[in-house]
């Protein structure tokens, strides 16, 4: 049995069906425009007992919170996406009037719907509530930001408005917690109600009833509303305003001050997060060593300090950065800065095909792609979210820099200024390889003119740092959780095929057991000590060699040739391929030096690869052999937790397998002509 809602004549874009029956939950919807202190409204309700996780069927991001009302019940809080309408056009706005009519899947129907208001632009806000009271749904309009409303010379009569709307109206500033505790009282009374008993605002039915236009009507009342509800004051704030975004949005100087404000922003990502960075590897370092001293040498020991902590540590150690980059980020947004920095940014970055909005996932792909590509969905185009999904991984990530580490240091260890220049050639590589990628994808597999770029420019404001460490603390989780589990499940079947087959020391290792315990018995044990570190590492290369990895390694190695590479080489490149930052754990093994004389000496373990040679005798890393490396990981996908991520964002495996495919077949080909051409001009 359905029941359908019909609203006034000639308003066809919110003619919405409602299935009955319906569950009723303590379930609250919140739902508000881009930019009306939505997220920073939930923030403040939830505090940190919120997650974030996907609509049941589709990617659209869904975070659920809860809170206490005053009568100690909790009830559980959904954050539905920022949109400006309910009438069903896009993904976003289908599901959020699914929530609220209670047709979602696996939700129940909530009990009251919150819709948060711009206080600084009440007409353009009261559009979506307008749809919202149709529905016949308890609502509740939070006027937001009123402080910055006082400060901007607006007064507005709660009174009034809610006259007009036909719901209660609570002032609140969510920033600074100014009515939220009334906005608890009202939301108790809300949660009571058995059935709405609000009525359609008589003059947004006469007003639209005899409109042509499904939307002008809505705006003409919206418009009538504010006239009666608003006194405003804010011509000199209104001037103020337009000075700076004269300088923001210029097509020269905004772009100078958005690459100034990022070098800013990258400058404290690798500055501060250093120390953090060393703290936790020394702490993972010292768990290492705690719980090794307590399980006796063997493959359960090799599998809990190398596999289990070594594989949460290589993870967690980027944490620090990514956190940064995201406090740093929100701070930004909170500003109402970013929305400028996209606007200015949508006129370069469209004639490669890529829209504004995917600029700022760019910028959270050189921290790591995993966040960059969750970043996508403040794309609406679905053609440019796919384009964009799909070149994000060509960006430099943190889980290159230690591979580019170890490439410019074997080339120009002794010359900073090349190295540097290298190093900025890298990132510049994959920026490059990104807009050159996106713009075929436009032109072939994904064609079609993008949506042209309408977006609010928000207020400026002071930005709240409690808002921007719940930010950083939700994104950290989703990189944990997501991106940890994998890696730590990938380094233990890479631990796995590392380690077995097992095989017997070779008579050269036995012989060298042997004069070891001779030169011991003798009292020389710098020479004992010195034999001893050579046969561990000869040992450790030889079973290497013996193992599935090193097997896989040798049945590479005629596809890996061409690139300068040996069987070793492909050792690293299979072992890195969960994790680009293995291989230099893994060369440091196969070529002589153990990963911890790695980490705590460089140098040496640099010198190692140095005088590393082919079975004809010459030098393996020549010129051409490090450029081909550098080149192969600057564009090659090695790394799956991207791909499970992508094949999330984009609900396919296909997506997913052709990203894998085309960059592995542009890092292959790009590394050849690499090799080849340097090997020339070397020769």
């Amino acid at each position: 049995m359905s029941q359908t809602m019909t609203p006034p004549e000639n308003d066809k874009d919110v003619s919405l069906q409602v299935l009955q029956p319906v569950r009723k939950e303590n379930v609250v919807a919140l739902i508000g425009n881009p930019n009306a202190g939505k997220t920073t409204l939930f923030n403040r309700l939830t505090g940190l007992r919120a997650k974030t996780g996907n609509f049941p069927g589709i990617t659209i991001e869904k975070t659920e919170g809860s809170m206490d009302l005053l009568d100690g019940h909790r009830v559980n809080i959904v954050d539905l996406p920022g949109l400006y309408s309910i009438a069903g056009a896009t993904d976003e706005e289908r599901i959020s009037r699914d929530v609220i009519l209670g047709q979602a899947p696996g939700m129940a129907k909530p009990a009251a719907v919150i819709v948060v208001l711009d206080a600084t632009n009440l007409e353009r806000n009261l559009f979506l509530i307008s749809q919202v009271i149709e529905l016949k749904v308890p609502t509740i309009a939070v006027l937001n930001m009123i402080d910055l409303a006082r400060r901007d010379g607006l007064n507005i009569d709660a009174d009034k408005l809610t006259a007009e709307l036909g719901c209660p109206v609570v002032p609140v500033s969510a920033r600074s917690g100014e009515g939220i505790e009334q906005l608890k009282q009202v939301l108790h009374l809300a949660m009571h109600q058995k059935e709405t008993d609000q009525a359609i605002p008589h003059l947004l039915h006469d007003t639209c009833a005899g409109c042509s236009c499904p939307y002008k009507g809505r705006y003409d009342w919206a418009e009538k509303v504010t006239e009666t509800c608003l006194e405003s004051s804010r011509v000199a704030v209104g001037r103020k305003t337009d000075r700076i975004d004269r300088i923001l949005t210029h097509p020269v100087a905004g772009i100078a001050g958005f690459f100034a404000i990022m070098v800013g922003v990258f400058y404290l990502i690798f500055s501060l997060a250093s120390v953090p960075m060393d703290l936790v590897d020394a702490g993972f370092a010292w768990a290492q060593g705690f719980v090794g001293n307590y399980i006796p040498e063997g493959h359960i020991h090799s599998l809990i300090v190398d596999g289990v902590i070594g594989g949460i540590g290589g993870v967690i150690i980027f944490l620090p950065q990514i956190c940064i980059l995201f406090f740093c980020l929100s701070l930004l947004e909170d500003t109402g800065y970013l929305s400028r920095a996209v606007f200015v940014m949508d006129r370069l970055m469209r004639h490669v095909g890529l829209p504004g909005k995917a600029f700022i996932p760019m910028l959270s792909a050189h921290a790591c792609a995993i966040p960059g590509i969750m970043a996508t969905r403040g794309i609406e185009d679905k053609r440019d979210r796919l384009v964009t999904i799909l070149t994000l991984p060509l960006l430099t990530c943190s889980a290159r820099l230690p591979v580019y580490a170890m490439v410019v240091a074997l080339l120009f260890g002794d010359q900073p200024g090349k190295a540097s220049l290298l190093f900025t050639g890298a990132y510049s590589l994959g920026i490059v390889a990104v807009l050159c990628c996106a713009f075929v994808f436009k032109k072939t597999i994904l064609p079609g003119q993008s949506k042209p770029l309408v977006m609010e420019l928000p207020s400026y404001k002071i930005p709240s740092l409690r808002t921007a460490l719940l930010i950083t603390y939700d994104r950290a989780m989703v990189f944990v959780k997501k991106a940890g589990t994998i890696i730590l499940l990938i380094s233990l079947i890479l631990w796995v095929l590392a380690t077995f087959p097992t095989t017997d020391p070779s008579a050269e290792v036995v012989q060298m057991r042997q004069q070891i315990q001779q030169l011991e018995n003798a009292g020389q044990t710098e020479e004992a000590d010195a034999l001893a570190y050579k046969a561990d590492i000869l040992e450790g290369e030889q079973a290497l060699e013996y193992s599935f990895a090193g097997r896989a390694g040798k049945l590479i190695e005629p596809v890996v040739k061409p690139l300068g590479f040996d069987w070793r080489i492909g050792v690293g490149v299979v072992s890195s391929f969960a994790a680009r930052e293995v291989i230099v754990s893994t060369l440091a093994v196969v070529y002589g030096v153990g990963e911890d004389v790695a980490e705590e000496n460089p140098d040496a373990f640099i010198d190692r690869l140095r005088t590393a040679k082919r079975s004809d005798g010459q030098l393996l890393f020549s010129t051409a052999t490090c450029y081909s490396l550098l080149v192969f990981y600057v564009l090659a996908m090695q790394c799956l937790p991207t791909q499970a991520v992508t094949k999330r964002e984009t609900g396919s495996w296909k997506w997913a397998a052709f990203q894998l495919g085309y960059m592995t077949v542009l890092a292959y080909s790009a590394s050849l002509i690499t090799y080849q051409v340097v090997s020339m001009i070397t020769a």
